[in-house]
């Protein structure tokens, strides 16, 4: 009898450090394979910060492939992408009002479509593999041309500058115009 106590004890335990481990496990968000990362600077008088998860090439065709052309693209990994402003600002000559928003693309071949989307806090796709975008959700879209990159960028990343933003991804970068 105290030893078949002992041995439920002894699994009750074992099993509540293992329930406390993947628990603790699945809140690391670092140690995934496209980590989160975050950009930010001021364009004009605002702050911007983009907070995203960043993937890597590891030798994969990118654009066209991997992330397809013409089609919706949550702007990173995991969750959507989330685009923060402190104050109102000009995209493309459309005003983007202060405040928080999931970021996606549209990439093209020759012309890229970035979608500001008011609902945040989703993961960026559904189990189809399409975005988890609500299109009725849509706040402003504006259009920008892709170039070849300086280098190459193995970790998808952002850069915020005094004249916008800019998406590097492999051989690719696409700047975005605030003002």
């Amino acid at each position: 009898m105290k030893k078949e106590i002992i041995a439920k004890g002894f699994m009750m335990t074992f099993a509540m450090l293992l329930m406390a481990t993947l628990t603790w496990a699945q809140g690391d968000k670092a140690s995934r394979p496209s980590p989160p990362q975050t950009a930010s600077g001021k364009v004009g008088g605002a702050n911007i910060t983009i907070s995203y998860s960043s993937p890597s090439v590891k030798g994969r065709k990118i654009f066209g492939d991997l992330v397809p052309y013409d089609k919706v693209w949550r702007a990173g990994a995991n969750e959507a992408t989330i685009f923060e402003t402190d104050k109102a600002v000009t995209i493309g000559g459309k005003q983007l009002p202060a405040g928080k928003y999931s970021l996606y693309a549209i990439p093209g071949a020759s012309e890229w479509t970035f979608i500001f989307n008011s609902e945040t806090g989703q993961w960026g796709i559904k189990r189809t593999g399409d975005t988890s975008k609500d299109a009725s959700k849509d706040v402003l879209s504006v259009t920008a041309k892709p170039a070849k990159s300086a280098s190459m960028n193995e970790k998808l990343k952002y850069e915020v500058t005094s004249t916008g933003f800019t998406l590097l991804w492999d051989n690719t970068e696409v700047p975005v115009a605030i003002k």
